[in-house]
């Protein structure tokens, strides 16, 4: 094992706030790290550190003499009009066919290769960069934020690519899917201080939080005991026969030491509008067409999105998925059809780069007062923006002077002081720390309306969906699985047509089932695709008795009535759900 970069007591100050204080950690060339922590902690300095860009206040940075330190930049590298196997040629000086080769790796051939880089999506061309990054045969990968704007497809290949990479990586994201996947170390940057913990990222937040317990668990322990002796002392101590007791008391106590625990930095909580729990159908489409005037991007689009959902809007990057949630919000409107929304239905919507547009003359407080709606309270306006890291003298900041992190969630801060009873979130996650997006998803499982978002972040996704709406090819349509069952789909897609390659270490060859292993193998899948078979009619059924509790609801008038058939439907969503996972494992095993 070879250490490939070291830190030592390394010190760096930006402007009134210290990043590193004597931080150190050693990175070898099998270490494959997550580095963590929240905005503003410094870990993108820490990374302008390591290439050069910026110099340490004090301390060191020790390199391996065979350190190639390849970066995955944020800027775009390629000239006007270049074409991709210019772009790599130019980069990397490599010949064509090797850039050819590598560009293959990431689904870059043919035409693609020839045609001008510019015109390619950001997730494309984020492939062209990691081809060219490739081509430099580096054996620690910096990649900071790599999945920001890139579509599930491009992710998965991603983390296909980290998995297969025979060198070291360090990884700064707040994506927990991507370091779970890809990582065998993580590192946090909290308070100055780097720790490095072997394994991923929950498994290093599972012991954070185990050993500020026990440290807690200990200092209580310790404090007992410090009052025990305290009292011991006080009423012996001028005791003659006593005293020599004491006196050893005093010196146990002297002794006793506290854990100094790490505790939390402040916390974001939530607090999302209060509206009344409905049942039936909240937005009904019927052959509804979304694009633009010269462009048709999705047709005969007919679905139903049930009061209380929690939607992930999900797709490639390009086939319309911020198309269709604009035009459901009224911002674009449809080529063809209808789309309704249900009764007291009030959507408040957050566009993917609204926090660009903030106006920068406002402070914080003056923004929130013109989200909020007209009944809302000074103190409750003081309160979100609590809740959003916003108090003290903060709520006065001007947003000229606020990250983009910080402009994120005064954005949702504002939708939420909206009172809507109905959000469309368009990338809600983006430019949000690890712990704010946990914060997000906690609060939008208790908001009792309706949420239809988009979204990349599969970990927040998979603990916030409770259904699912596909964008592609020129359809929209409710898929019938959970989001689960589509990461399965769109992830086996990328094994078959990405088998594992030379960069993997290869494997023993299987040994060759007997006869009888045949038999029973044949018999196993015959029993699991009959069980298959039943699950898929009882989730047909269920589906069908769903729809018609919700049409009766939908026009019911009696109040009694109505919460009956709200009852059922609850009862029957769990059902259709237990039945829909159970179909899900099923098919896994038969894969």
């Amino acid at each position: 094992m070879t250490t490939l970069l070291q830190i030592r007591d390394a010190y760096k100050r930006f402007g009134e706030q210290q990043l590193l204080a004597g931080a150190s950690v050693a990175i070898s060339d099998s270490h494959k790290v997550g580095l963590i922590g929240r905005n503003g902690a410094g870990k993108s300095t820490l990374c302008r550190i390591l290439l050069g860009e910026e110099e340490l206040d004090a301390g060191e940075i020790e390199l391996h003499p065979r350190l190639r330190l390849g970066y995955l930049r944020q800027h775009d590298p390629f000239l006007p009009g270049e074409t991709v196997d210019a772009f790599l040629m130019r980069d990397s000086g490599q010949p064509d066919w090797r850039c050819g080769e590598v560009a293959g790796q990431f689904d870059i051939k043919g035409p693609m290769l020839a045609g001008p880089v510019g015109e390619l999506s950001g997730g494309w061309q984020t492939r062209v960069k990691l081809a060219a990054l490739l081509l430099h045969d580096p054996n620690l990968l910096l990649l900071d934020e790599p999945t920001n704007f890139l579509d599930l497809r491009t992710q998965l290949l991603l983390e296909h690519f980290l998995r297969e990479y025979r060198g070291a990586c360090l990884i700064v994201s707040h994506d927990r899917g991507l370091l779970r996947a890809t990582c065998s170390h993580t590192l946090e940057l909290s308070r100055g201080g780097l720790t490095l913990f072997t394994g991923d990222v929950d498994a290093y937040l599972q012991h954070r939080q185990q050993r500020r317990e026990h440290d807690r668990r200990v200092n209580a322990t310790v404090s007992a005991k410090r009052r025990q002796l305290e009292t011991f002392i006080a009423k012996n101590r001028a005791n003659a026969n006593t005293a020599s007791q004491a006196r050893n008391k005093a010196k146990q106590l002297q002794r006793l030491k506290l854990h100094e625990i790490d505790t939390d930095e402040p916390s974001v909580h939530l607090r999302m509008p209060t509206v009344e729990a409905r049942g039936g159908t909240a937005l009904r489409c019927t052959d509804l067409a979304i694009g633009y005037d010269d462009h048709q991007v999705a047709g005969g689009i007919h679905l139903e999105v049930d009061h209380g959902a929690r939607v992930a809007i999900v797709g490639d990057n390009g086939e319309g998925k911020t198309t269709f949630l604009r035009t459901i919000a009224g911002s674009l409107d449809p080529l063809g059809g209808q789309r309704r929304w249900g009764h007291h239905c009030d959507p408040g919507c957050y566009a993917q780069h609204v926090y660009t547009s903030l106006p920068e003359q406002l402070t914080v407080h003056e923004y929130l007062r013109q989200r909020s709606a007209a009944d809302t309270r000074p103190q409750a306006i003081l309160d979100t923006a609590g809740s959003f890291l916003f108090s003290g003298d903060h709520v006065q900041k001007r947003i000229a002077v606020l990250s983009g992190g910080e402009r994120a969630r005064l954005c949702l801060a504002g939708i939420l002081l909206g009172g809507h009873s109905v959000l469309l979130l368009d990338e809600p996650g983006n430019h949000l720390d690890v712990e704010t997006v946990e914060a997000l998803a906690e609060a939008f499982n208790r908001f009792q309306g309706t949420i239809l978002f988009t979204g990349h972040d599969r970990h927040f996704i998979r603990r916030v969906a409770t259904a699912v709406i596909e964008v592609g090819g020129g359809r929209v349509v409710n898929y019938p699985g959970s989001y689960d069952a589509y990461l399965y789909r769109v992830g086996k897609q990328i094994d078959d047509d990405h088998p594992t390659g030379a960069a993997a270490p290869p494997r023993k060859p299987a040994a060759r089932p007997d006869c009888g292993d045949r038999k029973t193998q044949a018999r196993r899948d015959r029993d699991l695709r009959k069980q298959s078979a039943v699950l898929e009619r009882q989730v047909a059924r269920l589906d069908e008795l769903k729809r018609g509790l919700n049409e009766r609801l939908l026009h019911t008038t009696d109040p009694a009535q109505a919460q009956l058939l709200h009852d059922q439907l609850t009862a029957l969503v769990v059902q259709l759900a237990d039945v829909e996972h159970r179909w899900f494992e099923l098919q896994q095993q038969i894969e």
